[in-house]
């Protein structure tokens, strides 16, 4: 019967049980009460309001705008720190969106590994024992939680400062892991192993990919709010992880026992997950200064005598993983300590550079210095305790307290 006096637009509800309904046809909007069993009255109508047609649109426009703004407040406030936009970073939403798009296509890759991984230890396969997989289980968490501690002891304190890179290292690993789990069950010989090595990578993932995480979360707060935007960051993964999870019941039954096409889509999920995760990371604009933005600033300064601003100097900074060695500084170290560290202080080659310098009736002692001329400034200060050389310095040969001792002892 609603459906021949039109469209509900809206409904009134008193505490006495009256009830009164808005309804619209042909351009006329009717307000009519509600009968006693819930059938409306037919002579109940007690207004009559005429609209033209193109009122009538905007009023439905209207009320589509309002539904829309509501979705949007309750999904902003849902899923949103409190406050937003102006309670976090101008990178937040674009960090967002790159780090939503790589954890689904994690979550799918995620789904075919812990398939192979289950497959083998023994589901579905009747010859195999609970205390085997049991065991491989638990050598895989055991060797996990010693990585986790060594590499926290290791490397936690770059985990701050170059964030970018190790979130991406993080990720990288993560899908090295996963690929492991889905070859283990073709080596069964070695499956124990591969399923350890596995476990030690995801652990380094767990720490560097949640420490990093931490460290983002301060940048973006802007309001001392970082538990609001860690609290809002896990609802957005689980909403994610769920949407993910659907998939991939559909995907866990498409993919069977097909291990051409397991891998096929295991490396389309990766490419997918590595370029999020590059975005990602690219489109985060650190305020700070670690030593590779120090660097890149103070050589644009110094070349130029422009500063950088911070969007261009992080632009500029590289976020893949720099294996090379490092030269170890030390302050405060003894004279004795920076001598012995030279490569001519082996006897033998020193023995060598005498000849070639024609000192053959030197003999070295044991605290005699060599000083080669790669430093800056010829110096040595009354405590010596300081060696420096200019780039023209003469090669010279400088003795410990204790021969220059001998000598006066032997001229006297």
């Amino acid at each position: 019967m609603e459906k021949d006096r039109g469209v509900v637009l809206a409904s009134e509800k008193y505490g006495n049980a009256e009830c009164w309904k808005y309804f619209a046809n042909d351009g006329v909007i009717q307000r009519r009460k509600e009968g006693g069993e819930g059938e409306l009255g037919g002579n109940a109508i007690v207004r009559v309001f005429k609209v033209s047609p193109s009122r009538l649109h905007a009023c439905e426009a209207s009320l589509a705008w309002w539904l829309q703004k509501g979705f949007k407040c309750t999904f902003q406030s849902v899923f949103l720190p409190q406050g937003y936009p102006d309670s976090v970073s101008s990178d937040y939403l674009q960090y967002q969106f790159w780090d939503t798009l790589q954890a689904f296509s994690s979550s799918l890759s995620g789904t075919l590994a812990t398939r192979a991984s289950l497959r083998g230890v023994g589901v579905g396969n009747q010859q195999a024992t609970v205390a085997a997989a049991t065991t491989t289980w638990l050598l895989k968490d055991g060797t996990g939680m010693c990585g986790r501690i060594l590499f926290a002891w290791l490397k936690g304190t770059k985990l701050d400062s170059e964030a970018k890179k190790w979130r991406l290292f993080a990720d990288i690993l993560n899908d090295i892991a996963m690929f492991m789990d889905i070859l283990a069950p073709y080596f069964p010989a070695f499956f124990t192993l591969i399923m350890c090595v596995s476990g030690v990578f995801k652990s380094l993932v767990g720490v560097a990919g949640g420490a990093t995480r931490a460290a983002l979360t301060v940048h973006q707060a802007r309001r001392d709010n970082m538990a609001d935007i860690s609290a809002k960051d896990g609802s957005q993964e689980t909403l994610v992880n769920l949407a993910g999870l659907l998939v991939s019941l559909a995907l866990v039954s498409f993919v069977a026992d097909n291990a051409a096409l397991t891998l096929s889509l295991f490396f389309l999920f990766t490419v997918l997950h590595l370029f999020a995760n590059y975005k990602a990371v690219r489109s985060v604009v650190m305020e700070t200064l670690n030593e590779a933005r120090l660097s890149i600033v103070l050589q644009e300064y110094l070349k130029d005598g422009r500063m950088l601003s911070p969007l261009e100097a992080n632009q500029r900074e590289p976020v893949l993983m720099e294996f090379k060695k490092t030269v170890p500084i030390k302050l405060g170290v003894r004279l004795q300590e920076i001598v012995q560290r030279f490569p001519l202080y082996n006897p033998r080659k020193l023995k060598k550079w005498l000849a070639n310098m024609k000192l053959k009736d030197w003999t070295p002692s044991r605290f005699s210095v060599l000083c080669i001329n790669h430093f800056e400034e010829q110096y040595i200060d009354k405590s010596g305790k300081s060696v420096k050389l200019r780039e023209d310095a003469v090669p010279t040969i400088f003795s410990s307290p204790e021969d220059t001792q001998k000598r006066k002892a032997k001229v006297g």
